[in-house]
């Protein structure tokens, strides 16, 4: 299984196309700039300015399985929705690809639901699948890296796994304006410990087990 990785900016207008290529090959991809640089630096800016009192600590788990565990990841989250200012470039790019995926690998992806996390000193995420037991309706991943000036010593780093073999795929630096989408079900992945604070903007692109348009439920 070989990376794919694009490393041209914003003004390849052929981006879509691209990931969709790499979800049908690969199942996964890393993108270097994806998005407007002006863009990514509202979205830092954004995050690092906010209330500290509106981030908590995340957990395992959905609905009644949902638990707090500091052996398994020490992350601190926001959840975002479509309402949330300075979010509509970023939320219009999102659905541009779900259209994309969904008319070209037909994974029916319905809706998307996303959260800032920040993983102070010392964080880490132990190596698991974002998919819940019981109930897996999270097929898309993506994640958005919103860390200026990082360095190799400030560790921090994704690592993909092939979920057949176990073995490494891929060790992502989560430096700014990085994007990686992976298939949710296929991809264990892990975060390495940080050095210093490390911020991303993490999202999953969902599908509706329910019957109409009653929506699954949310975390």
């Amino acid at each position: 299984m070989s990376i794919v990785r694009i490393t041209r900016g914003p003004s390849d207008g052929d981006v879509f196309t691209r990931i969709v290529a790499a979800m049908r090959q690969d199942g996964y991809i890393i993108l270097d700039e994806v998005l407007p640089a002006e863009q990514t630096q509202s979205l830092f800016l954004d995050i690092k300015q906010s209330d500290p009192s509106i981030f908590q600590t995340a957990g395992i788990g959905r609905e009644d399985r949902h638990q707090r565990n500091p052996f398994v990841r020490r992350d601190r989250i926001c959840w975002l929705d479509q309402g949330y200012p300075g979010l509509a470039e970023y939320f219009t790019w999102m659905e541009q690809l779900r259209l994309r995926v969904n008319g070209e690998l037909f994974l029916g992806l319905f809706d998307y639901e996303c959260h800032y996390a920040h993983y102070p000193a010392g964080a880490f995420y132990k190596k698991h699948i974002d998919a819940f037991r019981g109930l897996s309706n999270r097929r898309l991943t993506t994640i958005l890296y919103l860390n200026p000036d990082w360095q190799a010593q400030d560790g921090g780093e994704l690592l993909l796994y092939d979920k057949a073999t176990d073995t490494l795929i891929s060790r992502v630096a989560p430096v700014f304006g990085k994007m990686v989408i992976f298939l949710s079900e296929d991809f264990p992945h892990e975060v390495l410990p940080a050095r210093r604070s490390r911020y991303s903007l993490a999202g999953w692109f969902r599908i509706n087990n329910n019957q109409g348009t009653k929506l699954d439920p949310a975390l």
